[in-house]
């Protein structure tokens, strides 16, 4: 009697609740018996491979100039300096894991470009997209491995842990449709789900963990517009705006990154589609903003992972019976295959998790024991596709940007290379380039904060020698009539400038000299740079 009594102490609807709850876990994790995601997959695999098309054509359009023989920062010398310092082959391959390590000429060069094209339009076209997936993996991290500092962190990470985890997720064969006869595993539905919100969680957990100033002052949205790598017109108007529209701004991407994956988690249906929409709502504010390549393309794009086909259904308004009947067989067989499945997700998610707590550990959480990041670090961390994501954790003081200017009447007069994306002329805000991600640009950027980067000055150099390739990746010659015989890279400070000025002058940009970057690079009479 006293037992029944004990049982009974417990609130039946808060039973009904948890029970509930369990039940939307479980449907969630794709271990749910009827529930099948054969159509958000087929979406998902569609958008990736777009994306990797984007990424390729990019590679292929400033490859050349960057890593090319001539290039800015030539392949071959950057695996030359490898040999050297890993003298064996295991050591090699952790540490910089590339196919150029077979051959780093020109030729290989374009043979990955075209070879990952080829992989991610087979991808669109839904042709073998496990072994396109592949592909397109082995292509990029070949790349990541050679780009060093042209190497864009997150969006390249984004890119090779997508394509690493998709290839269980799916199909098997040439041709496989929408893969009713090889549906996705609940291990790879969970795996999936678990990065996008492991890409939700760790931005927002970051952002409330290490207590970043602007976070708290509310003025974290001015510092993102004024100093994002390519402002558009919609930002700077959104940098203007009232106080009150910053803060929520700020509120939606908490709900966004720390509300939508638990809504999704625990809300069953309806939940998972709220997340979608506060998710696909928050990517496409940053998009129209601020262009951060194809970041925010490809997480709208796993955003879609939170669908189910019952869900699709409903919002397309199209019966679901058909693809539903496919759900039989998705359960885990006790097989080699499943349990090496199983390995491989779990380590990759342990993993990632690790990455992450290293970076909560750096300096604000106590608790956390500190982490030598060495052994996992020498296996995984130089294959990108274990992450931790925790963009805008803090912000830049400032907008320096780096300019290039030659003279060819000894310094009596200066002429300016434009570029064709970066904040640079007062009167010239950023064009909509996203997806598209303008990586020389973008590395710039980041060199004019290393002051003993040798980009800079490389890039100075191969302006004065009139490198075809390089000059390509600005807006014009400056130069139609005499070559320049010396090239300074002086240092401006961009602010934004108020409203009333822009009315008035046009001007967006408040441009300040700060100083040189590094000595001006001159042309001897034997036609070398001279720093």
């Amino acid at each position: 009697m006293p037992s029944k009594q004990k049982a009974s102490s417990v609130p039946r609807p808060l039973i009904l609740l948890a029970g509930k709850v369990w039940s939307n876990a479980v449907r969630f994790s794709g271990f749910q018996v009827g529930i099948s995601c054969l159509w958000p997959r087929w979406l998902v695999l569609r958008l990736v491979g777009i994306v990797f098309v984007i990424v390729f054509l990019g590679i292929m359009s400033e490859g050349n100039a960057i890593i090319g023989r001539n290039g800015i920062a030539p392949v071959y010398q950057h695996f030359q300096e490898l040999r050297r310092i890993f003298p064996e082959w295991p050591e090699r391959i952790l540490r910089a894991p590339s196919l150029f390590w077979f051959s780093a000429g020109d030729g290989m060069t374009a043979a990955l470009e075209g070879i990952g094209l080829l992989g991610a339009l087979a991808l669109v076209a839904n042709v073998c997209p496990r072994v396109s997936l592949f592909v397109c993996w082995c292509c990029l991290l070949s790349f990541v491995s050679a780009w060093g500092i042209f190497t864009s962190s997150i969006d390249d990470k984004l890119m090779l842990e997508t394509a690493i985890l998709c290839i269980p997720f799916a199909p098997a064969g040439v041709r496989p449709g929408l893969g009713r006869k090889s549906p996705p595993s609940p291990l790879a539905v969970l795996a999936m789900r678990l990065f996008l919100l492991r890409i939700m969680l760790e931005s927002g957990v970051i952002k409330a963990a290490r207590g970043d100033p602007h976070w708290q002052d509310l003025s974290a949205m001015k510092a993102m517009f004024e100093t994002s790598p390519f402002p558009t017109f919609l930002g700077y108007l959104d940098y203007h705006l009232p106080r009150a529209w910053h803060a929520a701004e700020m509120a939606l991407t908490f709900a966004a990154e720390l509300l939508a994956p638990l809504i999704a988690v625990v809300g069953g249906g309806i939940g998972m589609i709220a997340a979608l929409l506060i998710w696909a709502t928050f990517q496409i504010g940053i998009e129209l903003t601020t262009s951060f390549g194809w970041l925010n393309f490809t997480s709208i794009g796993l955003g879609f992972l939170l669908l189910d086909d019952r869900l699709l259904s409903k919002l397309v308004a199209r019966r679901g019976d058909d693809v539903n009947r496919t759900a039989g067989g998705t359960g885990i067989g006790r097989n080699l295959r499943s349990w090496c499945l199983a390995l491989f997700l779990g380590g990759q998610f342990l993993a990632s998790c690790y990455f992450f707590s290293l970076s909560l550990n750096r300096k604000t959480l106590t608790g956390i024991p500190k982490l030598s990041a060495r052994p996992i670090d020498f296996v995984l961390r130089d294959f990108w596709s274990s992450n931790a994501y925790i963009p805008y954790e803090s912000f830049p003081e400032a907008r320096d940007e780096v300019e290039f200017q030659g003279s060819n009447d000894n310094g009596r007069t200066w002429r300016t290379f434009e570029f064709k994306y970066k904040p640079q002329a007062p009167g010239r805000i950023c064009p909509y380039v996203a997806p598209w991600l303008p990586r020389f640009e973008s590395a710039l950027q980041i060199a004019v904060h290393l002051p003993n980067s040798l980009v800079i000055p490389r890039v100075a150099a191969h302006l004065l020698l009139r490198d075809r390739a390089v000059m390509a990746l600005f807006r014009e010659d400056p130069f139609p009539d005499l070559p320049p015989k010396i090239i300074r890279m002086p240092v401006y400070r961009l602010r934004f400038t108020s409203l009333g000025t822009f009315r008035s002058t046009g001007r967006f940009w408040e441009k300040d000299y700060v100083g040189d970057f590094a000595r001006p690079v001159i042309l001897s009479e034997r036609g070398i740079p001279i720093e």
